[in-house]
């Protein structure tokens, strides 16, 4: 029997359609070129090479930050920590640090640092927040009665755990490390620092310094692929739990743990964590301000910088919402083909490095739409295209806690569909909504090659103009953009710890 379709359906698919414009241009370069050349470039041995590299880091970042994001986020929400709730906020803070400005300053400190491990380390302290929040979320909402109802059945601690409140964290948690493997997929910045060859950066010499735009798009495609395979995985994971509620939150808040004698080295290991990820990148950049005989204050750049980050950002974050609400609430409501189909594409445009994006909406400006180039719109859109998935999975995590029966009492009262999505699910799910906005807000912020390309002529954000300094060596002129970036990426990263550990 097939599944109907809906307006829904339609309004979603017409969004992904939108977001993954950029694959046009890959599809038009690739078929420029015969099967021969195609096969040619596939065949290289250095094209399995990547694969492996590739697959193998954004395996082990995904895989890091469960491991450890999971835990983490339990001990946060369910244990009387020392510091208790503020740590929350803390947990959101490495989204603010840029891949590229923490390889930068574990450089800075100890200059032999390159290869997989370095790699491996920077991308997951960046990347943890991802899985932390989310989960945080889930926990801070789990009603405590399901644990103590099997707690009185005969079930200890972790049996009890694992099989009331872990069944619905796994949602969560694989949300975000699919975030993470996505986002490990499309970096640049800190693989080329730390001198780690993957897709991404092979891709970006290929555009820019061989000026071999086909062997780049062929690579290019194959990095969806490799980004296809996180998505069927994390869709794998999330179809055997379904969770919802009613409320708009649990009935009461569960009780926190005693830690008894471990709450110091739990303490510790908390500072320790995120010492690494934020404390560390900050202190670096701060030496190097204060170390440099050439360093000249500039408030007036940094204003301008600042100022014109936080447009282009929030414009950005502002279409990104648009596309992302009529997909994430059709893979909450619907499990049809058609429904997966779409999410799918939506997430795969995550995997394509932002020199991909930024090349492929020159091209599409240049001969469709040409008073769109080098325009804030322009750049606000590739944004919305390169950070979609994080909106989509707050939403779609959100929507699908609501439960069904309160929207259909709202249609036996004779509400529409829209009116009863307005009316009720919206307002139950609208701190998902607004973490998704948060969450696109901070990672636009950071991005630097779609910037770079697309930005209006004298555009200049925090991003760039760091970038400007660093290609130069003038590292001390660099530091305090740096600094002003993570500064600024944190205020929207504390918004969203406040909204996600409100009722922790």
């Amino acid at each position: 029997m097939r599944s109907r379709l809906t307006p829904l359906h339609l309004l979603a698919a017409c969004a992904a359609l939108v977001s993954v414009t950029p694959l046009l241009y890959l599809f038009v370069r690739t078929g420029s070129a015969g099967w021969a050349d195609i096969w040619q470039i596939l065949a290289r041995p250095r094209t399995l090479e990547l694969s492996v590299a590739s697959l193998g880091l954004a395996a082990a970042v995904a895989g890091t930050c469960i491991a450890l994001g999971v835990p983490l986020a339990w001990l946060l929400t369910r244990t009387a920590i020392p510091g208790g709730r503020p740590w929350l906020i803390v947990a959101a803070l490495p989204l603010a640090v840029p891949s590229y400005v923490a390889a930068y300053t574990w450089l800075a400190a100890f200059p032999w640092l390159q290869g997989f491990a370095p790699a491996w380390a920077v991308l997951s302290l960046v990347s943890l927040p991802y899985v932390v929040l989310p989960v945080a979320a889930v926990l801070s909402q789990v009603d405590p009665a399901f644990d103590e109802v099997a707690r009185t059945l005969g079930d200890g601690p972790l049996r009890s755990f694992r099989r009331t409140t872990a069944p619905l964290l796994w949602p969560a948690a694989a949300a975000g490390g699919l975030l993470s493997a996505l986002y490990t997929l499309s970096d640049f910045g800190a693989v080329s620092l730390l001198r780690f060859d993957t897709f991404t950066r092979v891709i970006y010499t290929s555009y820019r310094a061989a000026f071999d735009r086909t062997s780049a798009a062929v690579l290019s495609l194959v990095l969806v692929l490799l980004a296809l395979l996180f998505v069927v995985l994390e869709r794998a994971m999330r179809s055997r739990h379904q969770q919802w509620r009613v409320g708009s939150g649990a009935a009461r808040r569960a009780e926190r743990v005693p830690l008894g004698p471990w709450r110091w080295p739990a303490l510790l290991g908390v500072v320790g964590l995120f010492g690494l990820a934020v404390g560390f990148p900050m202190v670096v950049l701060v030496r190097l301000m204060v170390q440099s005989q050439r360093f000249e204050a500039d408030p007036g750049s940094w204003l301008a910088a600042t100022g014109n980050t936080v447009q282009a950002a929030g414009i950005g974050a502002v279409f990104a919402m648009l596309l992302a609400l009529p997909i994430g609430v059709l893979a909450a409501r619907h499990t049809d083909r058609v429904a997966k189909g779409v999410e799918s594409a939506a997430f795969v445009s995550h995997a394509l490095p932002g020199v991909v994006v930024g090349l492929s909406l020159v091209y599409l400006g240049l001969t469709v739409a040409p008073a769109l180039y080098q325009t804030l719109a322009m750049l606000g859109f590739a944004y919305a295209v390169l950070f979609l998935s994080n909106a989509i999975g707050s939403i779609r995590s959100a929507t699908a806690q609501v439960s069904r029966n309160v929207e259909e009492v709202a249609r036996t009262l004779g509400d529409r569909p829209t009116r009863t999505w307005w009316r009720v699910t919206a307002r139950l799910s609208a701190p998902g909504i607004i973490a998704g906005a948060l969450l696109v807000l901070v990672t636009a912020m950071k991005e630097l090659p779609a910037t770079l390309m697309l930005r209006p002529t004298g555009f200049e954000t925090l991003a760039t103009e760091m970038w400007t300094f660093t290609t130069i060596g003038s590292f001390s002129q660099a530091a305090p953009y740096a600094f002003v970036l993570v500064l600024l990426a944190a205020i929207p990263a504390f918004a969203l710890a406040r909204l996600t550990g409100r009722r922790s």
